[in-house]
């Protein structure tokens, strides 16, 4: 991050942070090792760039666990 990063900006980031950091918790992975979850969510990162398919299945499945509310 840049150190000219506005009051603002910087508010704005750490609560896009925070909503991510929520998701991991209502994943049910809290507990789980960072690296285990750095690893998966980059293994993710490769998947959906191959697999549009595979992209549309965990959309309906994260839609589902946010009760149709989530993006």
């Amino acid at each position: 991050m840049a150190g000219t990063m506005t009051s603002d900006a910087r508010k704005k980031d750490t609560r896009e942070k925070i909503e991510l950091g929520g998701l991991i918790v209502k994943a049910g992975l809290r507990y789980e090792k960072r690296a285990l979850l750095l690893g998966a969510l980059v293994e993710l990162r490769h998947r959906l760039k191959s697999d549009e398919g595979e992209r549309a299945r965990l959309i309906a499945i994260g839609a589902e666990a946010f009760g149709n509310d989530g993006e």
